[in-house]
């Protein structure tokens, strides 16, 4: 799998965001995560603050955002934060998982209990990129 940095994206990257536990990249009209192996991903340690990070540079409480989690390392997710990110009004245009591990899919399976809107899974980076661009209609 490829890296956002590595990608012919790289040159669109509005804002990178990096933290201890992996690097989130703006884009118009979509965001992409690259999350560090091992990390299992809470509303309170983690989303929370890429939530506010990415809403705050935005101005957008994400509802006209696409979310591509690009699961280059293997990580978890606590799939019923999701719950949290529901609670306290955000939303999403939509939730894309690159992956291609037995692992990773699992993960999204069982994350799709937890979010309201049915998760896209995806093989590759470029073809979650255009999904994301179809659904903000953003030229990229």
């Amino acid at each position: 799998m490829i890296t956002v940095k590595s990608s012919v994206f790289s040159s669109k990257i509005l804002k990178e965001l990096s933290y201890d536990f992996g690097d989130v990249y703006i884009f118009d009209g979509f965001v992409v995560s690259e999350i560090n192996s091992g990390v299992t991903i809470t509303w309170d340690d983690h989303a929370k603050q890429i939530v506010d990070d990415v809403t705050s540079f935005l101005n957008t409480d994400g509802s006209d955002l696409v979310y591509i989690s690009n699961r280059i390392n293997s990580y978890a997710v606590k799939p019923n934060d999701w719950l949290k990110f529901f609670t306290n009004s955000y939303s999403l245009k939509g939730y894309g998982v690159v992956a291609n591990t037995k692992g990773s899919i699992m993960n999204t399976v069982i994350e799709n209990l937890f979010f309201n809107k049915k998760i896209q899974r995806f093989n590759s980076l470029e073809a979650a990129v255009q999904w994301a661009k179809d659904r903000v209609l953003v030229d990229i």
